[in-house]
């Protein structure tokens, strides 16, 4: 039985999920290709090696293009022109990212995939802020890098196409972060929410920053089935993807693709 075994040990995040599936298939423009199948522009992908306290991993950048002159391309219109422009770019409901998925040309099973991830992060948010989940507008979620990392991490892993998917105890951080609303504790709200509507099993470890995102909590929250040390299997391949942060801890996300032998009835 083929496995995924992910080792959130420093966290997770949607853009290191993506870097460590993406070193498990030998095709290094898959992803960037099936991407293309999205009707969605605006974005390009950088895939690049980092090290991360000496460890080399898969670094997965979603640039949005043009995020610094929309500032100022609009600041002497009037305002409800500046408004529907942003709220047009930014601000999508989860019916408007729905519709993405499904008017895309990527695999059915990777739609469904994507379209339950997205879920738990807009009922998560739902509850946080209190609004119905056609009102939830994502601020993060349904920015363009959340759809590319969700969409994304979908597409990899219907490309692998595990029997089953484990996960380490999810590690996150502590301390405050900055946020759209001021500063929050980490976890964030979204976090705590998404984690405490699935079965999976986290913990605070002594490092002062966020280091599961919502995406991150999202993706493991829907993909895993035990939350538990790695069973016994062979492992065929390990792929490293890095997150942004410099920490005390290697900042990456290690996934383990192998077997497990099924267990024959005597």
């Amino acid at each position: 039985m083929k496995v995924l075994y992910f080792d959130c040990s420093s966290g997770i995040s949607g853009n290191m999920t993506l870097g460590a599936l993406s070193e498990l298939i030998d095709d290094p423009h898959y992803l960037v290709n099936e991407l293309k199948k999205l009707n969605v522009d605006g974005y390009h992908i950088h895939i690049s090696k980092e090290k991360k306290n000496g460890i080399t991993g898969t670094y997965v950048d979603v640039h949005l293009e043009h995020e610094h002159h929309h500032e100022h391309e609009h600041e002497h219109e009037h305002l409800h022109h500046e408004h529907a422009h942003h709220h047009h770019h930014e601000h999508r409901n989860l019916f408007d990212v729905n519709k993405i998925i499904d008017e895309s040309e990527i695999d059915e099973k990777a739609k469904d995939l994507a379209k339950r991830i997205f879920l738990r992060v807009a009922k998560a948010e739902s509850k946080v802020h209190n609004e119905t989940l056609e009102n939830v507008h994502f601020h993060e979620v349904g920015a363009i890098d959340s759809i590319v990392d969700i969409i994304g991490t979908a597409i990899l892993l219907c490309k692998i196409n595990p029997d089953v998917i484990y996960s380490s105890v999810v590690n996150d951080g502590y301390g405050f972060i900055e946020c759209a609303h001021g500063m929050i504790s980490v976890p964030v709200p979204a976090t705590s929410e998404i984690f405490a509507a699935s079965n999976a099993i986290t913990r605070q470890i002594d490092v002062d920053t966020e280091l599961v995102t919502p995406t991150g909590a999202a993706i493991i929250a829907e993909i895993a089935s035990e939350f538990t040390t790695m069973p016994a299997m062979n492992v065929q391949k390990v792929g490293w993807g890095t997150g942004t942060k410099d920490l005390v801890i290697p900042n990456v996300l290690k996934v383990s693709l192998g077997e497990i032998k099924k267990k024959t009835k005597l």
